[in-house]
Order: structure tokens, then C-alpha cells, then sequence
């Protein structure tokens, strides 16, 4: 992209934030579902514009490289919410302020995100090998992830990072409402809402080393997996609060999201494989995966996830009814 679409890209993602920003400061009650849901047509719509911006002006497959980075990076991001969820309950962060705290949050994962991609964006120029580190590594993080079965309270744990925030900073007891400044006995003192704050961000980042390795299994254009991932983190905040309680229905999410993982993963290693002119591993021809199988696949990876979890979550929520009862 010319530096010009580059300085333009920037300067509308920090408008949409800026006003992000003004909504929640004129907002004065907690997020209700209709909010969150017209939230999240808006910033869903507002990716679906860039999508047809680059369909229509940008030459290639930035536009189908741009929903498969969007649809993977949004659907990783929901395993997110379930650890934004145990660290508001750990925290105990008051409904009013839940908003303010992942807004700031997420920013500051967005900012370091930015250094992330264009680090792994230099390495790729530098280095083909770096595909099969990706490549292994999301097949690693696939397996791990697989294993791991559904999420539970274990997911978030105070780092050392915390603890030692904890012991430098001029933390006050409890909370007051949503603001991060307050006064003790006289003494200006920041509220815990500093705390959760960094325990957002750092979630965010620990999961972009899974999900921006899987973006540029996708796409090598820097301005492509940027994008896709600053769209999707910004409709992030909205979907905690419309499918929060939604989550511990959808049962099979870690499976979904280990097949979409080692799927991309596989897909790097072939195309370092390419890259070192191998087409063929014995009898075993090395297919080209393209842009649209890769969309195709991801889409009904998630499709079947979400289903076969509803119906579970379904059958088991009426085999416990009939058990209650039962013994009534």
C-alpha cells in the first residue's frame, strides 16, 4: 500500500477510537444487550465497508485476505472473553466500569499488537524460514490447545507482572465506581480498576502469539493482518457483552479453534516447503492451498463448532432437567 493509504488507515482507526471513547465517557449506565448488539453490527459493518474498499480499489487478494484474517482473528478473540470474564469476576470491577476498563485494555493490546505484526511482518522479508517456525509453532499451539478441553478459572492467574504493580503502585483498596484515580484520607491513589486494566492487555498479547502467526499463514501484507487485526479487537469489547453468558454454551470452541489452527499451520509449512521449490514429498504432492479454501474452511470449522455445541449444550441442559426432576 502507498505510505499515503498507510496514513490515512492510521488516522481512521484513531477516529473510530477517539469515538469510542467519547460514547463510553457520555455513557452513565452499565452496557445493556440492545447496546452491545447494535455495537456489534456497527463495528462489523465498519469491517465489511473496508472489506468491499478493498475488493473494489485494491488490486490482488487483499479483499478476500482481509475476511479470512478478519473472520480467523475475530473467532480467536472469543476464546478471549472467557478469561476477560474470570478477571472481571476475580476483580470484582463493578458493572459501570466493566466498559471503561476494556476499552483502555484493548487499546493498549492494539498498540502492541502493531509492534508484533510489523516485527513478524520484517522477519518474514528477511528469512522464508521463519514460515516453519510459524507453522510449527501453530500446530504445537493446536495440540496444546485441543488438549486443554473446555476453559475453567485455571485460564487466568496473576503474573509477576501484577504482583509487582501491586507493590510499587499507590493502590488504593477499593474501588471507586469507574474512575482509576481517587482520593484516601487526603492521598491521591489509584483504584484497582489500574490492575485489571493490565491484566486485560496482557491477556490480549499473550493470545496474539496464536493469532498473528495464524493471520500471516493467510496473508504476508503487513497492512492486510493490521487491519484485520484492529477491527476485529475494536468489535472485541461489544461481543463480551452480548455473548458473555452464550460462552459456557459453545462447549467445543477450544476444537474449533485448534483445527482452524493447525489447518493454517499445515498450510505455512507447505508454503515454506514451495518457497524451498519442494512440490512433492515422495508420492505426495503438496497442494497449493489458496485464499478461498482457506476462508471456506475456517467459516465451516466454525459453522460445525457452534452447532454441534448448541446441541450438546441443548441435550445435556435437558438431561439435567429430567434428572432434577427425577428426583423431586
Amino acid at each position: 500500500m502507498p505510505p499515503v493509504v498507510w496514513v490515512l488507515t492510521i488516522a481512521g482507526l484513531l477516529a473510530i477510537v477517539a469515538f469510542d471513547l467519547i460514547v463510553i465517557a457520555r455513557r452513565n449506565h452499565t452496557v445493556t444487550i440492545k447496546d452491545a448488539t447494535r455495537w456489534v453490527l456497527f463495528y462489523v459493518g465498519l469491517a465489511g465497508l473496508f472489506a468491499a474498499g478493498l475488493f473494489l480499489f485494491s488490486p490482488g487478494q487483499s479483499g478476500s485476505e482481509f475476511v479470512a484474517g478478519y473472520i480467523t482473528e475475530y473467532s480467536l478473540s472469543v476464546d478471549n472473553l472467557f478469561v476477560f470474564v474470570i478477571i472481571m469476576a476475580r476483580f470484582a470491577v463493578p458493572a459501570l466500569a466493566q466498559d471503561k476498563v476494556l476499552y483502555i485494555g484493548i487499546v493498549v493490546s492494539m498498540l502492541l499488537r502493531a509492534i508484533f505484526i510489523l516485527a513478524g511482518a520484517a522477519a518474514i522479508s528477511a528469512a522464508s524460514w521463519v514460515f516453519y517456525i510459524f507453522g510449527a509453532f501453530l500446530v504445537y499451539t493446536a495440540v496444546r490447545l485441543a488438549l486443554e478441553g473446555e476453559n475453567d478459572e485455571s485460564d487466568f492467574q496473576e503474573n509477576a507482572v501484577l504482583r509487582w504493580m501491586r507493590k510499587i503502585l499507590p493502590l488504593a483498596h477499593d474501588y471507586d465506581g469507574a474512575k482509576l484515580v481517587t482520593r484516601t484520607s487526603g492521598r491521591r491513589m489509584l483504584t484497582p480498576l489500574v490492575i485489571v486494566i493490565a491484566a486485560i492487555g496482557m491477556a490480549n498479547v499473550i493470545f496474539a502469539l496464536d493469532s498473528i502467526p495464524a493471520i500471516f499463514g493467510l496473508t504476508q501484507d503487513a497492512y492486510v493482518v493490521l487491519t484485520a487485526n484492529a477491527f476485529a479487537l475494536m468489535g472485541l469489547r461489544q461481543l463480551y457483552f452480548l455473548i458473555g453468558g452464550l460462552l459456557e454454551r459453545i462447549i467445543y470452541l477450544n476444537v474449533g479453534l485448534s483445527v482452524i489452527l493447525a489447518f493454517i499451520g499445515v498450510k505455512l509449512i507447505i508454503e515454506a516447503l514451495h518457497g524451498s521449490h519442494i512440490d512433492d514429498i515422495g508420492a505426495i504432492h503438496l497442494p497449493h492451498i489458496g485464499i478461498l479454501t482457506s476462508l471456506g474452511f475456517i467459516v465451516g470449522t466454525l459453522l460445525v463448532t457452534t452447532v454441534v455445541s448448541l446441541i450438546k449444550s441443548s441435550y445435556d441442559s435437558r438431561r439435567e432437567a429430567v434428572r432434577v426432576k427425577i428426583d423431586d
